[in-house]
């Protein structure tokens, strides 16, 4: 009998190690598919041009080759070609595939450039002149390509001087106008709207429009300036367009780049996405308002869930009464667990949006209404309707740390005098500690994927204003936000171009299971800190 039980206690330890097994090449498997195709995003791949059978010439990155579907024979009749060909307001396309078999000839030309554009996409083809109006700057590839280094990067320094003017200096002026504009309609509502309010807060207005218009004609200036000199390119079939300098995000020459250029190249882009802000339709650039208003809203989804379920567990574990009502308590909150998440989206809609949103309004901001502050979506609520999600899982990982505090700490430190709040606060909290923090770990992977209901409560596909900026009161919670798991449903499946954004949904997927580990790291290691701290008490 002992040895039937030592195999089968064998034969389930080998299963559970197993399935453990299993499971981590799973997670591996998928850590390395996500790098792999998204890492691979911003490796710069050489530019091949082909001439087909029909006459046609095409100039773009080699993405793929696969083999064509098997003929009747069931043989392989040949290869394609994968070409990502650019130039989308002259083709309408992102992407050709090309028959091995139709192709004429191929080659690498050196002189080929690639121009990343602001709008429009990519732009393969070659350099034909450099223009400032009717002047000829530079002609030929060679010569317009030795000019445009250092005019690229000087426009490069207007266009962020365009856009400091437009965010700081016009930006205080507007938030200057608005803030008048609510004064006066605080005073009409209150009945205190005298000539003399009136009349300072008209002075007020009259110097920040004045203000007003000489930004605006700065800036006209600068935008002409910006834009005064032009490219003359031509595509590999020999379409030619004009585009203003100032347009063009970056200007290479793949074909010439060795691998310390490709290196750097991969850096930069590599910055760019964690750190630039998105452009044609979150289809390119960077996707920092995701970061941002991921991270923010988890830390905020935090510090509200923590000391809710923190209470709510130390009230059933240490002062109820054990009985029915608290044994339904837990019931419900462990079935609050398994509720829908969209579900507490359209609570937190009706709750936190309509009812003490539009409270809020109604109280503190009615010279804003009709329009809303508070009484419509934002990352506050967006926090709040989260904690509400995740606070069960906080309250029963919370309340499985304070029962494994030994009963005899608790004896001591009441025979030593301690009130119970004492010794809950300075005993039994510090070494329950880690039960907490496992709880908010949980909490905070969970909120970090959750789309559906923030896409209710203030969740929004494009929002490039921080809700953090320098006017008071600098933080600010009523504002919409992106977020990186409704960043990959949207570029994934709402993009009109979904072949050209398959590896930016891989990359921002890894992107996101990194951020959440780091988050989770930092709690784990505190988590275990506090663990070695109390090791004494068995915890």
């Amino acid at each position: 009998m002992g040895r039937r039980r030592d195999w089968w206690g064998d034969g389930l330890m080998a299963l559970c190690g197993g399935a453990l097994a299993l499971n981590l090449v799973f997670v591996v498997g998928l850590l390395g598919v996500l790098a792999v195709q998204g890492l691979a995003y911003f490796w710069q791949r050489p530019l091949l041009e082909v001439k087909l059978a029909d006459g046609a010439t095409w100039l773009g990155e080699l993405h793929e080759r696969e083999p064509l579907p098997p003929d009747a024979a069931g043989e392989t009749p040949g290869y394609r070609l994968k070409l990502k060909v650019g130039n989308r307001d002259v083709t309408g396309r992102d992407f050709l595939w090309v028959d091995e078999r139709q192709i004429e000839r191929a080659r690498r030309p050196p002189e080929a450039v690639l121009l990343e554009r602001l709008e429009w996409g990519n732009f393969y083809g070659f350099l034909v002149e450099l223009r400032r109006g009717e002047e000829v700057l530079a002609m030929g590839a060679r010569a317009t390509w030795q000019a445009l280094g250092p005019l690229h990067e000087r426009k490069r320094r207007e266009r962020a001087a365009v856009r400091r003017l437009e965010q700081r200096e016009i930006g205080d002026v507007n938030d200057e106008l608005e803030r008048l504009r609510l004064a006066r309609r605080r005073l009409e509502l209150e009945n205190l709207a005298t000539p003399a309010r009136l009349g300072e807060i008209e002075r007020k207005e009259e110097r920040a429009r004045a203000r007003y218009q000489a930004l605006l004609a700065r800036l006209q200036a600068m935008r002409e300036t910006l834009e005064a000199e032009r490219l003359v390119v031509e595509t590999a079939d020999g379409v030619r367009k004009e585009l203003p300098v100032a347009m063009v995000a970056r200007a290479l020459q793949p074909n010439r780049m060795g691998v310390w250029d490709k290196t750097r190249l991969y850096a930069s882009r590599l910055w760019e996405f964690v750190s630039g802000e998105p452009r044609e339709s979150n289809t390119e650039g960077g996707i920092f308002p995701a970061i941002f208003g991921t991270v923010l809203m988890v830390f905020l989804m935090s510090f509200a869930v923590t000391p809710l379920g923190v209470l709510a567990a130390l009230y059933l574990r240490e002062y109820a009464r054990q009985g029915p009502l608290v044994r339904l308590v837990r019931i419900a909150v462990n079935n609050l667990a398994g509720v829908p998440s969209i579900v507490f989206g359209i609570f937190g809609l009706g709750f936190f949006v309509y009812a003490i949103g539009g409270t809020i309004d109604r109280w503190l901001y009615p010279e804003s209404l009709p329009t809303p502050t508070f009484g419509t979506g934002g990352i506050l609520w967006a926090s709040l309707t989260l904690a509400l999600l995740t606070v069960p899982v906080v309250i029963v990982a919370t309340e499985e740390g304070l029962a494994a505090v030994p009963r005899v700490m608790r004896e001591g430190s009441l025979a030593l005098g301690a009130t119970k709040w004492e010794t809950i606060r300075r005993i039994v909290l510090p070494a329950a500690g880690p039960g907490i923090l496992t709880g908010l770990i949980l909490a905070m992977a969970r909120a970090a994927g959750e789309v559906a209901p923030l896409m209710i409560v203030g969740m929004v596909k494009l929002a490039p204003a921080l809700p953090v900026d320098r006017h008071f009161p600098f933080l600010h919670l009523e504002r919409k936000f992106m977020h990186l798991g409704f960043h990959i449903y949207d570029v994934g499946f709402q993009s009109p171009n979904v072949e050209a954004t398959k590896p930016l949904v891989s990359a921002t997927a890894l992107l996101l299971v990194t951020i959440v580990t780091l988050m989770n790291l930092v709690a784990i290691l505190l988590r275990n800190h506090l663990r070695r701290k109390y090791a004494s008490s068995a915890i």
